[in-house]
């Protein structure tokens, strides 16, 4: 809730310039730029926002369409490349003094033509340009006659290009440069998209939840776009054509077509690192964030160290123990860390922080480090007889899937018991099978349409075999005389009124305890990051749910209360402990999430460390503010009417199928990805639908 001078945001009018009562506007925008800088204005793809009454809107919207053309605009349809340049002449037109009224009409004229544009990006522009001149045309036609002008305060003007999807990815990858990319045939422009922000294409191309599709405006007309097998698609080319990357120091630098002319691919493409620089950085972890920050350290030049428990060869952190073979192939990870160790990056394996090497001792040794330990803890399950050391009662989904993968002796017998509903769990269950089980179930406790596991993994155990009991709770593991598991009693659960989280909450049922006979549970219910290795006295701060704490900005709305978001407060991150040269982040920060989230938080990382290198001072830059703000405000708008002519149906990567994928040992992967010619055929469905944002800062 807030409450502004102007807003046409979504075609709702809210004109308060003319005084009396206020009316409020209903849209999530703070009211500060940086927690402290005010917010003035916002334009962008849905109309304008206007805070303070001194900002001089004509020349905002002269300043908007000049970097919409100038910095954005592809060129490659007609109303594009020439609508966008007259709308900015006409512009710099009136508020250069040289104006008419002509010109009006004519920005009133091209918001029409432009709807015939090849994508969003020019099209979406026009919106706050013809509401700037609809409901602020007095100002404009000052700057005509040559009369007193709009009062202009001294405010900054900051853009930000954007996308749906861009947006909703926790790694804010250039979606939509990587498909056009795919859909021109050009599999490494496409990686190089891909990499500007996510260094472990193969894996996200994989095992990603893909939120990124819950914003795709394609599945307003139909289905979303396929995205994550797209980037799949790009970094299967690379290998299977035996392709070295252009960043690895030695290969050929893949250079841009003359003719292709979005400036995107000329700004990002890596060709190279950086000259090696004299400061150097230690990686506590080898999982998704600590990679993440060592590549794009590494590509700037920052000698970077990488300290890892796990033995050689089980790089990746919970990617390499923690996810199936069938759903991640070991060697296909194994290049992606490959490439980064080619940069420069050294690896340490079977070295433990607190044990093999303190941590005092690395804060010593480095001018920067960088904790990324992951989640490798599993929670407890709660119930009773849990602690009697019971065989056939295991630690825990992680330490099992962990087991399995290396080879160990896991402590599983035939018939296997997994509680939980996560993606963890059912991994558990689908591995099970593979490691010999004869039956395998799950247990959780709530119904399956509320399960927290992505619904195709949970297909796939379905297809494999795998045994479910929903609305079930266990209460207390069954053992033999010889304290051999022999069974977990349970409890049905009915659903009453929602909780916290929006879900029904589960409450028992009397009378309906039952047993299930099995020789092993699993608990796979949650996991924990392993922070014993920092000391007490070390200066850093641990949260009641066992997370570093790290400094962060906060955002306040008109009323000065904390903005609220999914995660809690709303905040930027600029993942700096109270350790002078000390960051943290993956799901040591945040809490365990995805392998994507956890990419997003070390690239960020690997930015801002940077800048405490050079600069001495941990902060964020206005493409990480303007990041920010765009996640809260939110970019896709699914009421939102997408006009296409055609409906095109959305293309599904080819699957081995039937139980037999699942048979003992067999860990092949069951997903196989797009031909080339599909990945081209779905590329096509992209609408393209960036946008461009633009503050005023005061």
């Amino acid at each position: 809730m807030a409450q502004v001078v102007f807003s046409s945001w979504g075609g709702s009018i809210i004109d308060n310039r003319k005084g009396g009562e206020p009316k409020e506007a209903q849209f999530r925008l703070p009211t500060t730029y940086d927690g402290e800088r005010p917010l003035a204005a916002f334009m962008g793809w849905d109309g304008i926002i206007l805070f303070n009454k001194d900002v001089d809107v004509p020349a905002m919207a002269a300043e908007y369409m000049k970097r919409v053309q100038t910095l954005y605009c592809c060129g490659k349809c007609t109303p594009g490349k020439k609508g966008t340049r007259v709308l900015m002449d006409a512009l710099a037109e009136i508020v250069g003094g040289r104006g008419s009224e002509a010109h009006l009409a004519t920005i009133e004229d091209l918001y029409e033509l432009l709807k015939g544009c090849k994508c969003t990006l020019c099209q979406s522009s026009t919106v706050p340009i013809l509401d700037a001149v609809n409901y602020f045309r007095d100002d404009f036609l000052a700057y005509i006659n040559g009369s007193a002008k709009p009062a202009a305060g001294n405010f900054r003007l900051i853009e930000k290009l954007t996308a749906p999807c861009t947006d909703k990815c926790p790694a804010h990858i250039d979606i939509p440069a990587y498909i056009e990319a795919v859909k021109e045939y050009e599999f490494g422009l496409s990686l190089a998209a891909v990499r500007a922000s996510m260094p472990l294409p193969s894996v996200c191309g994989r095992v990603c939840p893909h939120p990124c599709e819950t914003a795709c405006r394609r599945k307003n007309v139909d289905e979303p776009i396929s995205i994550m097998v797209l980037k799949r698609s790009a970094s299967d080319y690379e290998w299977q054509h035996k392709v070295t990357p252009p960043m690895i120091p030695g290969a050929h630098a893949e250079a841009v077509p003359a003719d292709f002319d979005f400036a995107y691919y000329r700004k990002h493409l890596p060709t190279k690192p950086k000259a090696r620089k004299g400061k150097t950085v230690a990686v506590v972890g080898a999982g998704p964030a600590g990679l993440a920050a060592a590549y794009y350290l590494a590509l700037e030049g920052y000698p970077v160290t990488i300290y890892e428990a796990l033995p050689e060869g089980y790089g990746g952190g919970m990617i390499a123990v923690g996810i199936p073979p069938y759903r991640q192939p070991r060697h296909i990870l194994q290049r992606d860390i490959d490439i980064i160790a080619a940069l420069g990056v050294e690896m340490i394996y079977s070295t433990r922080i607190g044990k093999d090497i303190s941590l005092a001792d690395l804060k010593a040794k480095y001018d920067a480090v960088f904790l990324a330990p992951g989640a490798h803890r599993s929670k407890p399950m709660g119930v009773e007889n849990e602690d009697k050391g019971y065989k056939g009662f295991l630690k825990g989904g992680i330490d099992f899937l962990r087991e399995a993968y290396m080879g160990m002796d896991t402590g599983m017998g035939k018939k296997v018991v997994v509680v939980g509903g996560g993606n963890t769990a059912i991994d558990c269950v689908r591995v099970a099978l593979r490691e010999g089980a004869e039956d395998s179930y799950l247990v959780y406790r709530r119904s399956r349409k509320e399960m927290p596991a992505d619904v195709w993994e949970v297909d796939g155990a379905d297809e494999e075999g795998v045994k479910f009991e929903f609305q079930v709770l266990p209460t207390r593991v069954i053992a033999d005389e010889n304290n051999q598991v022999t069974g977990v009693e349970c409890v049905r659960m009915a659903l009453g009124e929602p909780d916290a989280s929006g879900r029904r909450r589960p409450e028992p049922m009397a009378g309906s305890e039952f047993v299930i006979e099995c020789d092993t549970v699993i608990p796979a219910i949650g996991q924990d990051p392993d922070l014993s290795f920092i000391p007490p006295d070390f200066g850093i701060d641990i949260t009641k749910w066992n997370t570093v704490v790290t400094k962060y900005i906060p955002y306040k709305d008109a009323a000065g209360k904390d903005l609220k978001d999914g995660m809690g407060n709303f905040q930027s991150r600029t993942l700096i402990t109270d350790a002078e040269g000390v960051f943290a982040g993956g799901d040591a920060e945040i809490g365990p999430l995805t392998v994507v989230a956890c990419v997003g938080s070390g690239h960020r990382a690997a930015k801002v460390i940077q800048r405490w290198l050079e600069e001495g001072k941990a902060c964020l830059t206005d493409d990480e503010y303007m990041e920010d703000i765009l996640n809260y405000m939110g970019v896709y708008n699914k009421e939102e009417k997408v006009q296409w002519l055609d409906s095109a149906a959305r293309a599904h990567q080819a699957e081995v199928h039937g139980k037999e994928r699942a048979s003992y040992k067999n860990y092949c992967e069951v997903e196989l990805g797009f031909n080339n010619s599909q990945a081209v055929q779905e590329a096509e469905r992209c609408l393209r639908c960036y946008r461009v944002a633009m503050v005023a800062v005061g």
